[in-house]
């Protein structure tokens, strides 16, 4: 049988419509989160991890975008398909 006994620093939140929740105010303070942050929820065999997402510079990542064409073509995708 498992034990539902939540761990000395755990908090709970419970689950309603639309599998939405609140994120306890301890989880926010302890990742930094504000409101318009990304997280992300990484699921291994210990379990599902909660963290804040990084960053992403939208300006860089569209001005990068255009210089990436030169290995986008059919012989590329061909030659790579099985990576």
């Amino acid at each position: 049988m498992l034990n539902h006994t939540p761990k000395r620093n755990s908090v709970r939140s419970q689950l309603r419509r639309h599998s939405q929740t609140t994120i306890p105010e301890p989880v926010l303070e302890a990742l930094n989160l504000r409101e318009d942050n990304t997280i992300i929820f990484e699921i291994d065999q210990a379990g599902v991890h909660l963290r804040k997402a990084p960053l992403i510079d939208t300006a860089f990542t569209k001005a990068l975008q255009n210089t990436l064409s030169e290995w986008n073509s059919a012989a590329d995708n061909k030659a790579y398909a099985d990576l």
